[in-house]
């Protein structure tokens, strides 16, 4: 198997590095370096054989400008390599590679891999943990620090857990390390501070690394190369060497993968191994699975002595024994149907035998064995165990007298009864005790215990919480509330107990789905915001945003389809023809009409270009056509079929029958009833020369028709008349003047108006325009009044001329009528009594300025004129005569009725 990791890390197709198979025992292939060299492309003077010695001074000269410009050339190609390198290595983890390269890194993972799983049985599930670990090296923001929640990148130290292989940065799991010491080792107050080894846990798996493991150098991957450096076609922070460590279980062999991050896959050696049960031969297998089963029944003998094992070849011991029989208990006065594989079993029965001293029987529940001597024979102790006594196993031992001396409950005094049978007394001494924290002091009996109530205010080791027990003595319990501080990802909070220190990371992961949620990839908690959806490899199933019924293929994504590029094959509604042009519904049109920004400080409000649908173009479909003359047919797109000249001269015969058409071809309009396909048609040129025939009589014009065949056509001149209104002026052609008889004029004459004449009674006539004498039938409404004009109606006009109809006032008019001649009759007297006054008063005044007075005495003279009585109250009177004048005539007419 030819691959590299170099190769995994570039996937540019570029054979820098060359990895090799290793032979190893067994038929393994396995990567290792092959020596480490990098073949570079070179350029040469590929073709061009020694200069012979004599060759011209223009030889040399040329081969040393052809080195120069090798020299430049390569020069210019290291720069931009150089430069390609640094962009790649100081580009942010988000950056996005492209899908090929993503096939071509995912095809070398594939078949660096390939002989693991092509042997015998050779187990895919292990190397998938180490798969996933080289993709994430190679995926940009793939690896998270747990610690930052920040992306690691190639240029950057990091240190790696050899229980989970997580990769942290090397700054944070140095401030970790020192942090998780620093809160270990703070409560202790000891003299042998800062040389006990406090140990400090991986923040993932929380596997623990001594006080010397502190990571204080940037290794690569292997631990063989102190700070590895830079490379674009290795993976990130590996050597390139050959792995070498010990495979897990330990196996005798080591890793021959380069330097890789993750666990080692399974040992790929090739060892030969025989079954479980060792009955088949001796098969090469892989190392890592070298333990296999023949799958033929197993037939050791099982723990019961009397079955064989029926299952198939397996690891291990053999099971119990499944079958059921009927057993005796170790006493053997029960039997019971048990499982083969526990033959010895105990019943519930006191054993009951007769002991050797012939008084007492076995007081032990079924056992094995014999029951053994009497537990009362030989010599036995008093209660207080001072004096001892040689009694028959018959008779009790006796008191001694003596006092029991035995420690009491208490532990500090003793019994100070006499030796006696049962238990001790409770102390009832009272002492002075101390409380369990020590500060307080009382006494009280020595057998209970004594508690302040003080409550204790130490921290506890969370260094957050008071104790508050009662009566502490000092070794106050861990903190037992919850932490509930927010971690790292800004997600969950922290569901340890309240400790010290820094929480540990968020153990939750989240998967970043693409679009159809068919691809993801695991992230940790907090990084879903910052890392981009993955690339899937199914094909996009969002409905056409087009008239398509579906759209062209292309892979899952996210924002809005590309656009489409299907034939449009809409119908055009012109010709009937399928549109070819690639689909239209979503074109993007620059935007016209768009505001202006005054200055650099305005933002555009609107985008620059719209999507919207563009109408189909014109049909390009080649359609015969045939030219306006009929002379010729060409093919023409279908958007612009339609008459066209071909240039020719028209050649028609005129209507003259004399002369032909010199016109350039143009439309000459057929009829069917015609036979003759060459005649001219009226689109053609007519005669120039005049019409001399005879005009029918009473046709004042001439023909105007150019020569023609046949007889002249009537005449067409329009007459100027007008109307029998005179209002109108009609146009009418001279030969129907001519030919028409009296009423056919006065046809002709009318101009289809109503005629604007009035009748003797004032209103229009309602016949069309007509000569003579307008009919005296007029039928309009008009109102007709009674001489009082109170009663009033609507008849037609022509029988109220025609004195047909009259109205008469009835008896209210007249009554009416009396009462307003009386108001009017007071009036005038009223009117005629107050002249007279008026006339008085002045001749009054004018004999007093007659009268010879003194001018310095004389006074103007005041007319006082009194009113009388109509003249005081007339406005009074008139609104209240008008009120009595309608109710009596209401009553009138209601009485009437």
């Amino acid at each position: 198997m030819e691959a590299s990791w170099r190769q995994v890390a570039s996937g540019r197709g570029r054979a820098r590095g060359r990895a090799t198979a290793a032979p190893s025992s067994g038929n393994g292939a396995h990567l290792r370096s092959a020596g480490g060299g990098r073949e570079k492309g070179s350029v040469g003077a590929a073709g061009l054989g020694p200069i012979p010695g004599g060759a011209a001074t223009s030889a040399a000269a040329a081969e040393l400008m052809s080195q120069k410009k090798f020299e430049e050339i390569k020069k210019a190609n290291q720069a931009a390599a150089k430069k390609l390198v640094e962009e790649h290595l100081n580009s942010s983890s988000e950056e996005e590679g492209d899908e090929d390269f993503e096939g071509k890194r995912g095809k070398i993972v594939a078949n660096t891999f390939i002989t693991y799983t092509t042997q015998t049985d050779g187990d895919v599930r292990e190397l998938e943990r180490t798969k996933q670990y080289v993709n994430e090296a190679f995926q940009a923001g793939a690896m998270t620090c747990l610690i930052c929640i920040a992306s690691v990148k190639r240029n950057q130290a990091v240190w790696s857990c050899s229980g989970c292989f997580c990769i942290f940065h090397m700054p944070c799991i140095q401030k970790w390390a020192k942090d998780s010491q620093f809160l270990v080792s703070s409560p202790l107050t000891d003299d042998d501070f800062g040389k006990r080894d406090y140990p400090w846990p991986c923040p993932k798996c929380r596997f623990e690394y001594k006080r010397s493991d502190t990571p204080s150098r940037y290794y690569c991957y292997c631990g063989k190369v102190e700070d590895p450096p830079l490379d674009p076609w290795l993976v990130p922070h590996s050597c390139g060497q050959v792995c070498e460590r010990d495979f897990k279980p330990p196996c005798g062999h080591k890793c021959l993968l380069l330097c890789h991050p993750g666990p080692c896959p399974p040992c790929p050696k090739m060892v030969t191994t025989t079954c479980y049960c060792k009955k088949a031969k001796p098969i090469p297998r892989r190392c890592s699975a070298k333990e296999w089963s023949c799958h033929l029944p197993c037939g050791r003998k099982l723990l019961c002595g009397q079955h064989k094992c029926e299952n198939p070849c397996h690891a291990g011991g053999c099971p119990p024994c499944p079958r059921v029989s009927r057993q005796k208990c170790v006493c053997g006065k029960q039997v019971a149907e048990r499982s083969c594989a526990s033959p010895l079993w105990h019943c519930d029965q006191v054993c009951g035998k007769i002991l050797p001293c012939g008084n007492h029987t076995c007081e032990q529940v079924c056992h094995v064995g014999a029951c053994g001597e009497c537990p009362r024979s030989g010599k036995r102790f008093c209660p207080c165990q001072k004096s001892k006594f040689s009694l028959p196993c018959t008779e009790d031992v006796p008191t001694c007298g003596d006092s029991c001396d035995k420690v009491l409950e208490c532990g500090i005094h003793r019994c100070s009864q006499r030796c006696h049978r049962g238990p001790c007394e409770t102390c009832r001494q009272e002492v002075e005790k101390h409380c369990r924290c020590g500060k307080h002091t009382k006494r009280m009996p020595c057998h209970k215990p004594y508690l302040c109530e003080t409550k204790c205010v130490k921290m506890r080791d969370c260094q957050k919480h008071q104790c508050r027990r009662k009566c502490c003595p000092g070794n106050c319990p861990p903190c037992d509330q919850n932490c509930g501080r927010t971690l790292g990802c800004r997600n969950h909070k922290c569901p340890s107990v309240c400790h010290r220190g820094s929480c540990y990371p968020c153990p939750e992961t989240v998967d970043v789905k693409c679009n159809c949620g068919n691809t993801k990839v695991t992230v940790p908690c907090g990084r879903e915001r910052t890392t981009r959806p993955p690339k899937c490899k199914e094909q996009c199933s969002r409905p056409p945003t087009c008239h398509h019924t579906s759209q062209e293929k292309h892979r899952c994504h996210f924002g809005s389809c590309p656009p489409c590029h299907q034939p449009c094959r809409k119908v055009l509604e012109k010709c009937g023809h399928l549109c070819p042009a690639p689909c239209h519904d979503q074109a993007l049109i620059k935007q016209t009409g768009r505001h202006q920004p005054s200055g650099p400080w305005e933002q555009p409000s609107e985008p620059a270009f719209i999507q919207t649908a563009l109408p189909c173009p014109p049909c390009q479909v080649p359609i015969p056509m045939e030219c306006l003359g009929k002379h010729e047919v060409s093919p023409l797109p279908c958007h612009t079929v339609g008459p066209y000249s071909c240039r020719r001269v028209c050649g028609r015969t005129l209507d003259c029958q004399n002369h032909t058409c010199m016109k350039e071809c143009h439309k000459v309009t057929e009829f069917d009833s015609c036979t003759d396909k060459n005649k001219a048609g009226p689109e053609c040129l007519q005669c120039e020369e005049g019409c001399s025939k005879s005009r029918p009589p009473g046709c004042p014009h001439p023909c105007v028709l150019p020569c023609h065949p046949g007889e002249c056509p009537p005449c067409v001149h329009m007459l100027r008349v007008k109307c029998h209104c005179k209002i109108t002026s009609l146009y009418v052609e001279c030969r129907k003047i001519t030919t028409a008889d009296v009423n056919e004029k006065n046809l002709l004459s009318c101009c289809k108006n109503q005629c604007p004449k009035e009748l003797p009674c004032g209103h229009r006539c309602k016949e069309m325009c007509h000569p003579g004498e307008c009919p005296f039938n007029c039928n309009q409404k008009v109102k007709l009044r009674c001489p009082c004009k109170r009663i009033k109606k609507e008849l037609q006009c022509n029988k109220v001329r025609e004195n047909q109809i009259s109205i008469d006032c009835d008896i209210t008019c007249k009554e009416m009528k009396r009462k307003a001649s009386e108001i009017k009759e007071a009036e005038a007297k009223a009117a005629l009594e107050e002249e007279k006054r008026r006339q008085q008063a002045e001749l009054e005044a004018f004999e007093n300025r007659l009268k010879g007075r003194r001018k310095k005495n004389r006074k103007r003279d005041e007319v006082a004129v009194e009113l009388t009585l109509w003249q005081k109250y007339k406005y009074y009177l008139f609104p209240v005569c008008a009120v009595v004048v309608l109710v009596f005539a209401w009553y009138i007419a209601n009485g009437v009725d």
